[in-house]
């Protein structure tokens, strides 16, 4: 095995995040969202902020392979290509931010984020308001930043897109293709800055095989009209993994 492999592996932590991204990976496979609602805080135990932002993206590329060619022919692209470039600016921001603070700052953010996502989930609560070029342009802005500073770009999209009329598939397929758009983003913006070392960026591809197998085998899932089963089991795992992952334990 070659040594960086070796050197991945040996991570702190590494098989609790296998673990995780395993589980994430069927919950994006059959809902779309949620799997940096899962890994994120989960990871924040072992790893510097920096490199959750990484794992995360980097393994998100990997999922979204598996999930784009289904979704590609059902989105709305005109849509996503407004919030993906109103993400484009945005990114840098919240990475520039995520820079200057310390770890244990950076996941108690994350928890709150994926708390209040999960509460607003649970709750029902989505913007029902007409979304225009505008109000699109919003939503990318405020999801790169977020995204940046914490790899988690998916809430705010899920909040104030998700409920937009729309049959289920194609906001699902927007769903996927944005993160994917952001995920690349925000990957770009890490290597400009140097902030994905070898280790990191080999960990990452180790971690994205269980991820994009087990993606499929959520996609494989996927039913429409159980989609209030599968939102239901998601809860449950995001409520976990921001329990587990909160910086009061240590």
């Amino acid at each position: 095995m070659p040594d960086i492999i070796a050197q991945a592996i040996a991570t702190e932590g590494f098989y609790w995040l296998a673990l995780t991204i395993f589980i994430a990976g069927l919950i994006r496979g059959f809902s779309g969202f949620g799997s940096a609602l899962i890994f994120v805080p989960v990871a924040g135990l072992y790893l510097p902020p920096s490199s959750v932002v990484a794992l995360i993206t980097i393994m998100g590329l990997a999922s979204s392979a598996a999930l784009l060619p289904r979704a590609w022919g059902l989105a709305d692209k005109g849509e996503v290509s407004v919030l993906a470039v109103a993400t484009l600016l945005t990114v840098p921001i919240g990475i520039a931010v995520m820079a200057q603070l310390d770890g244990v700052a950076v996941r108690w953010i994350v928890a709150v984020v994926a708390a209040i996502t999960l509460v607003a989930l649970v709750k029902g609560w989505r913007y029902h308001g007409r979304l225009g070029k505008v109000g699109l342009s919003g939503i990318g802005g405020a999801a790169g930043v977020i995204g940046g500073l914490t790899g988690m770009a998916g809430p705010v999209v899920i909040l104030f897109y998700l409920a937009n009329a729309r049959h289920i598939a194609t906001v699902r397929a927007n769903i996927i293709l944005f993160l994917a758009a952001t995920d690349a983003i925000i990957v770009a913006n890490l290597l400009w800055h140097g902030l994905i070392g070898a280790q990191v960026f080999v960990l990452g591809l180790v971690l994205s095989v269980p991820y994009f197998a087990t993606t499929l085998l959520g996609q494989a899932a996927f039913r429409p009209e159980y989609a209030r089963a599968y939102r239901g089991v998601a809860y449950c795992v995001i409520a976990l993994a921001v329990v587990t992952g909160l910086p009061v334990w240590e």
